[in-house]
């Protein structure tokens, strides 16, 4: 075993490769603007190489970083008056901190929400004033609080519940708060619930499915008048996620049937006339304007590619973060401008992705394909499972794939039974089997990929984070001879310890997907644990893990590689100062680096 510790030196420019480029390259992500100031905006950069949050007065252009922490910051809100910036202080990256706040326009951080606990962050709105805030905390001891924090005023608890919650939104007038819940115990789909500032309850939505609880709920926004009770709520009565406005005074629904393929949402324009739509359809995005007033929906013109984020304009524009696999991220707007160009190099591109439909065994799996340009099969693959699980890979930008690409390799990512933006069934289809459903449709593509002429058999590299890291050990130990090495980043490896150690949202979840505790489904947790299968590994293995992970912790980790060790399987182990990955670009590139080494050391010529 190897062990490894520290970030390296940063190369000069005129020396860097491309790949390398692509993690240097200054990014900024689509800006949050002030409601009722909205020259003043909030957008995170990784300008100084570290991840963090800056103000940007568009009035007068200036650009002021708000944030300098060692392991960086992206948690951020602005106050509607545009007077505040909060955000959101843990340490090292073990997201179980306090709420901070800071003048606009720069000053000294004040404890933001005086009287609350550290807590894991379950959602945060603010009123227009900037003086009341409505907070979501979780802990392993309360479950899910909501309180109401005033300036001067000691918090008032509005909500406490075991299970997990968040705070949905606050109205524009300040007199409802809406609540996503899952009080009956389904973590992956939520009811709603709107209160008052003193805590009773105004309005209850629901949804179930005859009479089992397989419909879910998502809080999209208050209408952005004062008065207006109208709350835009995201639901899937149709088997995908779609909008309708439910008016929590009234009772009274509008659906809005936009007879659009695949997943949609939406958010309101700034003077509630019309909504902003974004349609997500097999790994690619556009957007739309529907006027609520005559139900017409008009295309906005977007490249081809993924729509990461949109918002409308007081001016009636749309600015929005567009990338695809081959050109990189741009903050653009509707009125043909770039919105935020960060200066400093100019982050190469990549090649394009291909798009490949396998049959597998619970319907047609989605698959994106990247190789070298000119390259013919078969190649050294690499096998790139998304996280989440409730996520999906895109037609979007993405630095570690490309440089895969850039050292000869094909990179195939497979949206698995459980990916978002393919429909409820095919999010919710791995349930009680988790991981092993995914796996049978990665092998499934992986036949494809080796009997179409693409990937070298002998050459097959499954890898992943998170979710995807959990994937790949799991792969490694229940298709030992499918893969010839494994490369997991900050994975589930010992799934009973895992949900012991995890944040208490994430628990709720597991649950959820196993259905019950490992004391109550001790079969299914073991089913679904790599720990169950590390003897059957044949393939050499790489894992990084952040040591103060509270997603997957490192606990679980080190237990899963005191198995490999017993057995003197080949395995290398990098552990790094941070949480759930890092947000410091030395460190992610020396990450790359050593998983591009392994690979190279370990893969036959």
């Amino acid at each position: 075993m190897t062990e490894s510790n520290g970030p390296d030196a940063a190369e000069p420019t005129e020396q860097m490769p491309d790949w390398e480029k692509r993690f240097r390259a200054p990014r900024v992500s689509l800006p949050d603007w002030a409601e009722d100031a909205p020259d003043r905006s909030l957008f995170v950069s990784n300008a100084t190489g570290t991840y963090e949050l800056y103000a940007w007065d568009r009035a007068t252009g200036e650009q002021r970083q708000v944030t300098d922490r060692a392991n960086g910051t992206t948690d951020g809100v602005l106050s509607p008056d545009g007077a505040w910036i909060w955000w959101f202080d843990d340490k090292d990256g073990d997201e179980f901190g306090v709420w901070r706040r800071q003048p606009f326009t720069g000053g000294e951080d004040e404890l933001a929400a005086p009287g609350l606990d550290p807590s894991y962050p379950a959602g945060l709105a603010l009123s227009r004033d900037g003086r009341t805030a409505v907070v979501g905390r979780s802990t392993d001891e309360d479950g899910t609080t909501i309180h109401l924090a005033r300036e001067g005023e000691a918090p008032f608890e509005l909500y406490r519940h075991r299970e997990s919650a968040g705070v949905g939104d606050l109205s524009h007038d300040g007199s409802l708060i809406a609540v996503e819940h899952t009080e009956h115990g389904d973590a992956m789909h939520s009811a709603l619930r709107v209160l008052r500032p003193d805590g009773t309850t105004v309005a209850e939505l629901d949804d179930t499915d005859g009479g089992r609880r397989e419909l879910g709920l998502d809080v999209l926004g208050f209408a952005p008048v004062d008065g207006d009770t109208r709350l835009l709520v995201g639901h899937q009565r149709r088997g995908r996620w779609e909008p309708l406005v439910w008016d929590v005074r009234t009772g009274e629904q509008t659906d809005l049937e936009l007879d659009l393929p695949g997943d949609v949402s939406a958010e309101w324009y700034p003077d509630g006339s019309a909504l902003l739509v974004v349609h997500g359809f097999e790994a690619r995005s556009e957007l739309f304007r529907y006027d609520l007033a005559d139900g017409t929906l008009t295309r906005i013109p977007t490249p081809p590619g993924t729509v990461s984020g949109a918002t409308a304009r007081p001016d009636g524009s749309v600015e929005y973060l567009w990338s695809s696999a081959a050109e990189p991220p741009v903050v653009r707007s509707t009125t043909g401008a770039v919105v935020l160009d960060p200066p400093g190099m100019k982050c190469p591109g990549s090649v394009p992705v291909e798009d490949v439909w396998v049959d597998g065994p619970g319907g047609r799996i989605h698959a994106l394909v990247q190789k070298p340009r000119g390259a013919t099969g078969p190649l050294p693959t690499v096998f790139d499972i998304h996280g989440g699980p409730t996520w999906h890979d895109s037609d979007a930008f993405a630095a570690a794939p490309a440089a895969w690409v850039d050292h000869g390799y094909a990179v195939v990512r497979v949206n698995y039974r459980g990916s978002t933006g393919y429909g409820r069934a095919w999010t919710d289809a791995l349930k009680h089997r988790v991981g092993l459903i995914e796996l049978e449709d990665i092998a499934a593509v992986r036949e494809w990929a080796v009997s179409s002429g693409l990937a070298d058999p002998s050459r097959l590299v499954l890898t992943g984070g998170s979710w995807g890291g959990y994937l790949t050990l799991l792969g490694l130990g229940v298709q030992p001879d499918a893969w010839t090495l494994g490369i997991a980043a900050v994975p589930v490896a010992d799934y009973v310890t895992a949900y012991h150690d995890e944040m208490e949202a994430l628990k709720a979840l597991d649950r959820t997907l196993l259905g019950g505790t490992p004391e109550e489904v001790p079969e299914r947790f073991a089913a679904s644990s790599p720990l169950t299968y590390v003897d059957q590994v044949k393939a050499p293995v790489h894992i990084s893990a952040g040591v103060n992970d509270p997603r997957c912790p490192i606990r679980q980790i080190d237990n899963y590689v005191k198995r490999l060790e017993s057995r003197g399987a080949p395995h290398e182990v990098y552990r790094y100062d941070a949480g759930h990955g890092s947000l410091v670009v030395d460190e992610r590139i020396k990450q790359v680096k050593l998983e591009l080494d392994f690979a190279a050391r370990h893969l036959p010529k």
